[in-house]
C-alpha cells in the first residue's frame, strides 16, 4: 500500500506527506496471525483430536515425554507417530555475527520502527521478499549475496530481472560478497565487512537481517532413542512414503527435507494420511509450484532452463516480455516476462516461469495444463478473456520455435 500511494501520481492520484506507522503495520500482522491460530485451534476442537501444548522428546521407541506448557509431564506412546517439527533460520559461522543479535524473518516481522539502513545477508527468497518490503516502508536496504546471482535456484535471466527491479527501487545488491566479520549490534549500529573480488570492504547499517538458509529442528528431541536417522544435513531420513528409519514413524514438512513451502507440507500430510490408512503413496513425481511474493511476484512450476540443461532434457523455449501483455497497457505493471519450456520433439509443456503481476494465478493455469498433459497449442488457441494477464499466454506460445524432428 505504501508503494501504491507513493506512486499514485502517474495515475493522477496525488498524495503528500506519506508516513509509515510501523506499530500499526505490526498490529495488523499480529491480528492476522491470531485469526490463523484461532482457525487451527477450532479445527482441532471440531475434529475430536487431543491437542497437547508442550515440549516433546523421544525417551524410547515410539514413546514421547511431553513437558506441558502449563506444568507437569505426560508420557505418550503410540503405534504410529508423525514428526513435523519444522526448521529455523540458519546463522552462518561468521565472526561477530551471533554477538550482533541479528534479525531473522521472525524478528523482522516484529519491528515497530522503520530501520534507517537494513543489511540483508542472503539473496534467497526470504531475503528478497523482506528486503523489498522494508525498502517500500522507507528503509535504505543492502543485500549481501556470496553467489554470482541472487536466487541461486532460478535461471540467470530470472535472477537478473528481479535484481534489476530491486535496483530500480533503490536496493543495493552486492554479489560475490562473502561476509567476513560483523561488529556492533543490530538495531543500534552494525558493520558487516565483506570479502569481494576487489578486497574487503565495510557496509555500515542500523539493522542486520540473516536470511541464509534453514536448519531442521531435529536436535535434542531424542531421535537416537527412537532409532530415527538423519541425513548429512541434519534432516530426517525418509523414504518415498515419508517413513523414517524407525517402523511406524513418519515425518513431513521441512524437517523431512521436503521443499520448504507450506503447500508441500500439506501434500506431505496427504501422503502420510493415505499410507497410514493402508495405501501406497509416494512423494516422487510431484509437480511442485512455488511463488516468491515480491512485487511483481515470481512464479515457477516444472523445469527451469538450467535444470533442463543439467538433466539433459532437450527443450524449446519461448519468452514474452510483460510489456507485450495487453493488460499492462492499462495497469503500467510492465516489469518481468513469461517463459515456457516445451519438449524439443513433442508438444507437452515441461516448465513455466513468470515474473509479473498475478504470476501465481497464471502459473496455476499452466500447472493444470501440465497435469493434464495438454499440448502447448491447446493453450495457444484457447479463448482467454480480454483484458487479463492470462491473455498473454496466447502470444507467449505463439513465439514457440518449431518442433525438432525426432531421430528414429
Amino acid at each position: 500500500m505504501a508503494h501504491l500511494v507513493r506512486n499514485g501520481g502517474r495515475f493522477g492520484t496525488l498524495a503528500q506527506d506519506i508516513k509509515i506507522d510501523m506499530a500499526k503495520v505490526r498490529h495488523r500482522k499480529q491480528v492476522m496471525v491470531e485469526r490463523e491460530i484461532a482457525f487451527h485451534l477450532h479445527a482441532y476442537k471440531e475434529s475430536g483430536a487431543e491437542l497437547i501444548m508442550g515440549n516433546g522428546q523421544f525417551v524410547g521407541p515410539k514413546t514421547i515425554e511431553a513437558k506441558l506448557n502449563d506444568g507437569g509431564v505426560r508420557l505418550l506412546a503410540a503405534d504410529q507417530i508423525v514428526i513435523n517439527v519444522g526448521s529455523r533460520a540458519a546463522i552462518p559461522d561468521v565472526p561477530g555475527l551471533r554477538d550482533a543479535r541479528p534479525l531473522t524473518h521472525i524478528e523482522a516481522l516484529e519491528l515497530d520502527e522503520v530501520p534507517p539502513h537494513l543489511i540483508v545477508l542472503g539473496g534467497g527468497y526470504t531475503g528478497i521478499e523482506l528486503a523489498q518490503a522494508y525498502r517500500r516502508f522507507g528503509s535504505r536496504v543492502t543485500i549481501v549475496e556470496p553467489g554470482t546471482q541472487i536466487m541461486g535456484r532460478e535461471d540467470p535471466d530470472v535472477a537478473e530481472e528481479i535484481r534489476a527491479i530491486l535496483s530500480r527501487e533503490g536496493i543495493d545488491v552486492a554479489l560475490k560478497a562473502r561476509p567476513w566479520s560483523v561488529h556492533g549490534l543490530s538495531g543500534d549500529a552494525v558493520i558487516v565487512t565483506v570479502q569481494t573480488e576487489g578486497g574487503k570492504r565495510p557496509i555500515e547499517g542500523s539493522h542486520l537481517l540473516v536470511a541464509a538458509g534453514r536448519i531442521a529442528n531435529t536436535a535434542d528431541i531424542g531421535l537416537d532413542k527412537a532409532g530415527i536417522g538423519l541425513d548429512d544435513r541434519g534432516f530426517l531420513r525418509v523414504n518415498d512414503r515419508l517413513e523414517t528409519t524407525a517402523p511406524g514413524i513418519f515425518a513431513i514438512g521441512e524437517c523431512a527435507g521436503s521443499p520448504q513451502f507450506t503447500h508441500v507440507s500439506v501434500d506431505d500430510f496427504r501422503i502420510v494420511r493415505d499410507n497410514m490408512a493402508g495405501g501406497n503413496r509416494g512423494k516422487s513425481g510431484r509437480l511442485i509450484p512455488h511463488v516468491v511474493f515480491t512485487d511483481p511476484p515470481l512464479a515457477r512450476v516444472g523445469l527451469s532452463e538450467t535444470e533442463a540443461q543439467r538433466e539433459g532434457v532437450s527443450v524449446r523455449v519461448a519468452k514474452l516480455p510483460m510489456r507485450n501483455v495487453l493488460r499492462t497497457e492499462a495497469t503500467d505493471e510492465k516489469d518481468g516476462f513469461m517463459k515456457v519450456l516445451v519438449g524439443a520433439t513433442h508438444d507437452r509443456i515441461l516448465g513455466f516461469t513468470m515474473i509479473g503481476a498475478e504470476a501465481g494465478e497464471v502459473m496455476a493455469i499452466m500447472q493444470v495444463a501440465m497435469l493434464a498433459e495438454l499440448s502447448y497449442s491447446s493453450i495457444r488457441e484457447a479463448v482467454m478473456a480480454h483484458l487479463t494477464v492470462a491473455e498473454g499466454l496466447g502470444p507467449l506460445f505463439g513465439n514457440m520455435p518449431a518442433r525438432l524432428q525426432s531421430q528414429s
